[in-house]
């Protein structure tokens, strides 16, 4: 038996995606191309890998205990390829990098920081809800990742390097806009814009409402924060979202935030990797980095409401004035 590790790679897709056309993309390859490489590697092996009911596709039992191997494969692989990286001293490597969407806030400047001091590193960034990063983490296609919860795993490896505080938006022209203080029961059945399933925003903001028994009636459900601020900007409903994401909007006077009691609801960020994985020295660069240079990049700003719906900039909590 002759199996190429490019054969395993083409089947780990195949199978991860349960289609042909979809492994097609991932790897920008064609579809004849993928389809022959499956033909050649059920040849090799003797036994079918796939079997297609109607229009689904499955994997046989063979099909699942190569699936195992050839990922098991895969990470040796990945991991020599770390190895042979250190020997270059950052003079070439890779960077996978997986995100929750709002992290792409202030995570951009981080990284363009970090390759104007190591340009022989390429970075690949995926953004994506916290379900899809954590999913990209055990399938071995991120090195490091980004989210807004500790993962309840005990494979994975997190560490808190900053705080992402969650405040309630509205448009200028609601009802509370402009009030000092908004007692958290007139939340009560109102309507929100939420994020979809998956989403940690979502499944913070429910957990926080539920916690204070406030009930809301859910509006549009959207994929983005962008979008969110959209809606609520249309008079959706009001919206959750983290600070970070909507500095613009209120520089402009376009949003709100409402002094709701019980927010900001103070989240965390983590950067988080595997604990069976070694780093790169490109992983591990860029981990330093993020540690001891996020806090300053990506500090949240508090803004207060003035009346007619203007805001006002106030000092970072801990700051005093000069």
């Amino acid at each position: 038996m002759h199996v190429t590790l490019r054969q395993l790679r083409i089947f780990e897709a195949v199978a991860r995606h349960a289609s042909i056309s979809r492994a097609a993309e991932e790897l920008h390859l064609t579809q004849p191309a993928v389809s022959m490489q499956m033909k050649q590697l059920e040849e090799q092996i003797g036994v079918p890998l796939i079997e297609q009911i109607g229009k689904r596709m499955f994997l046989t039992e063979a099909g699942q205990e190569l699936r195992n191997h050839a990922q098991r494969i895969s990470i040796q692989t990945e991991e020599l390829k770390s190895a042979m990286d250190q020997f270059r001293s950052l003079e070439r490597g890779l960077l996978r990098l997986a995100v929750v969407s709002t992290a792409n806030y202030f995570l951009p400047r981080l990284i363009a920081g970090f390759t104007a001091s190591h340009a022989g590193v390429r970075i690949a960034l995926q953004v994506a809800n916290r379900e899809e990063v954590l999913a990209a983490l055990a399938d071995n296609r991120t090195d490091l990742a980004v989210t807004g919860k500790i993962p309840g795993r005990s494979d994975l490896v997190a560490q808190r390097f900053m705080d992402n505080p969650l405040v309630v938006i509205a448009p200028p022209s609601h009802p509370l806009a402009g009030r000092r203080n908004v007692p958290f029961v007139q939340l009560d059945q109102a309507v929100m814009v939420v994020r979809e399933p998956g989403s940690g925003t979502r499944a913070a903001m429910e957990r926080h409402f539920a916690e204070h028994g406030i009930s809301f009636r859910p509006g549009c459900e959207l994929g983005t924060n962008e979008a969110i601020k959209q809606a609520v900007q249309a008079g959706l409903g009001l919206g959750v979202v983290p600070a970070q994401a909507v500095e613009l909007e209120l520089e402009t006077g376009r949003l709100v935030v409402l002094p709701v009691e019980g927010f900001p609801m103070v989240r965390h960020w983590f950067l988080v990797h595997r604990s069976d994985k070694p780093l790169s020295a490109a992983s591990q660069a860029f981990r330093e980095v993020l540690l001891a240079q996020a806090p300053v990049a990506a500090e949240a700003p508090a803004v207060a409401p003035r009346p007619g719906g203007a805001t006002r900039r106030s000092r970072p909590p801990g700051k005093r004035p000069a």
